[in-house]
């Protein structure tokens, strides 16, 4: 897979699956854009990283839960590459609430950073690949929970339902252009959203024992399957989510 000459974003790209996604993206050759919000170091480390593979890299600030910065996202990528080809909505949160206990401002943010940055971020990057008039990928990090109830965390599983039909409708919709648009659906993964289950053993054993291959996926492994959708051996594929989840959602009654 070579992804020479592509120019691509990853909104929350400075940690867990969006760090690893990164990494991907650069070691096939793309230039990339890390947004973040937080830990800058995280991301000077990590421009340092990319930029060893030979690769252009810049960190841009921005909150994506808001359109105005996800337009200067997209100025800059375009400013500075003069293109953008991938577009990775990973940005993502949970607030592990019920229906019953969600607060106003919890539901607000989680589907603010979730739902809507992925709305938008796929809005302007098909604005941007059909200026450019030669397609491109629209890859969104959804979740099982996008099809698969968590009780104890709705808010969440709503933004990823969400994000289901936005892939699907969006998918349908950018076709004509050329524009693929695909869902990668994790399981359980080592990333910070989930260190409360990483660091308790009894937690991790159960949640393991769930999984039909035993054990929780890294980060990389996401990322792979992220790289290969971004390269042209899957040219045929949009308009539905993968999933990489090593077999929960059919082993398990639920978590």
């Amino acid at each position: 897979m070579n992804l020479k000459s592509k120019v691509a974003i990853v909104t929350g790209g400075n940690s867990g699956i969006g760090m690893a996604i990164v990494l991907e993206l650069a070691r096939q050759g793309a230039s990339i854009i890390i947004d973040y919000l937080a830990h800058p170091e995280a991301t000077d480390a990590l421009e340092k990283q990319v930029l060893a593979f030979g690769d252009r890299v810049i960190g841009v600030e921005a909150d994506v839960s808001q359109v105005a910065d996800l337009q200067n996202l997209f100025a800059t990528a375009v400013k500075e590459f003069g293109r953008v080809d991938i577009m990775v909505n990973n940005a993502g949160i949970e607030t592990r609430t019920s229906i019953l206990d969600t607060t106003e401002a919890q539901y607000e943010k989680v589907l603010a950073i979730n739902l809507k940055s992925a709305f938008f971020g796929t809005q302007f990057a098909a604005q941007q690949m059909i200026r450019q008039g030669d397609g491109g990928r629209i890859i969104n990090i959804t979740s099982v929970h996008e099809d698969w109830p968590m009780p104890g965390n709705t808010a969440y599983c709503l933004s990823k339902g969400g994000m289901r039909m936005l892939t699907r409708t969006a998918g349908v919709e950018l076709a004509p252009h050329n524009i693929l648009v695909v869902g990668v659906g994790p399981g359980a993964v080592t990333t910070p959203i989930n260190l409360g289950t990483m660091n308790d053993p009894t937690l991790l054993k159960k949640l393991d024992s769930a999984i039909p291959l035993g054990r929780v996926a890294m980060p990389e492994e996401i990322a792979s399957l992220v790289g290969f959708l971004a390269s042209e051996g899957a040219s045929y594929i949009t308009a539905t989510t993968v999933f990489a989840d090593g077999g929960i959602m059919q082993g398990s009654p639920g978590l």
